[in-house]
């Protein structure tokens, strides 16, 4: 209802299609550009915001879950991220705090968008309101902040969005940002 915990973006709706330039697959440097999240009526006692962002799709040419994007420590004051988020953009800035991106399954810190190397990839974009801030060390990842937030879950919400980019060639491979590529070759490039 109205005063429900939720997030929004302003680039895709709830079960909507995320643009190329939030993917692998955009073109020069619109691609793996993290989308705007805003959310709402987050609940009064919140001390910190968490987003985990995953692949859940089903398919034999991926690991599922396959993490996107893991983000801890947002003020609670905070009524979004912007498009492109990174955290070493906003280092020194006040009103981003403590934020820390983790790493994803692709072994980088920061968000990576889908690419997938056959049919659909459901992307999940879960935000937590959390009753403290998580303490994950140098090296954030999804395992560890689950984990840590065992306990301290106030709500939770989550955006859905879902992506195929990729189209086969000619010559029966993918193309790619990263160039034309059969399937396994596009998901180890990925790694």
């Amino acid at each position: 209802m109205a005063d429900e915990f939720r997030v929004t973006s302003t680039a895709f709706g709830n079960d909507g299609r995320i643009p190329r330039k939030h993917t692998a697959d955009g073109a020069g440097a619109q691609h793996d550009m993290s989308p705007p999240l805003q959310w709402h009526n987050v609940p009064e006692e919140t001390e910190s915001l968490a987003i985990i962002c995953e692949d859940v799709s089903e398919s034999p040419d991926s690991t599922v879950p396959f993490v996107h994007w893991v983000v801890v420590n947002i003020p609670p004051t905070l009524k979004g991220l912007p498009q492109g988020f990174h955290h070493k953009d906003v280092e020194g800035q006040k009103e981003y705090g403590d934020i820390q991106e983790g790493v994803n399954d692709f072994k980088v810190p920061g968000y990576r968008g889908p690419s997938p190397p056959t049919g659909e990839q459901r992307i999940e974009f879960r935000v937590y309101a959390l009753d403290s801030k998580m303490n994950l060390g140098k090296k954030a990842t999804k395992e560890k902040l689950v984990e840590a937030m065992e306990g301290h879950i106030l709500a939770e919400t989550m955006l859905v969005g879902h992506y195929a980019g990729n189209e086969k060639d000619d010559k029966g491979g993918f193309t790619s940002a990263r160039g034309p590529m059969d399937g396994q070759s596009l998901y180890n490039n990925l790694q």
